[in-house]
């Protein structure tokens, strides 16, 4: 599977909401750290993605809200 870049967050804390809120509707998400992992701690920017094929269910969920 594919998976696309929808937005960067600042933290984990935002990426966590952003996750529960697109898996809440169904949607499979992946949050990914930016730079390295071994390195990230909670106020390290994440990437949140989701399968190529799923975008256009992405953006209907962002726009509703």
């Amino acid at each position: 599977m594919m998976w696309t870049e929808l937005f960067e967050v600042k933290n984990k804390y935002v990426a966590e909401i952003w996750w529960e809120l697109f898996n809440a509707e169904g949607l499979a998400t992946r949050v990914v750290v930016v730079g390295d992992r071994k390195t990230a701690g909670d106020l390290t920017p994440r990437k949140i993605y989701v399968p190529d094929s799923k975008t256009h269910v992405a953006n209907e969920i962002l726009r509703k809200i």
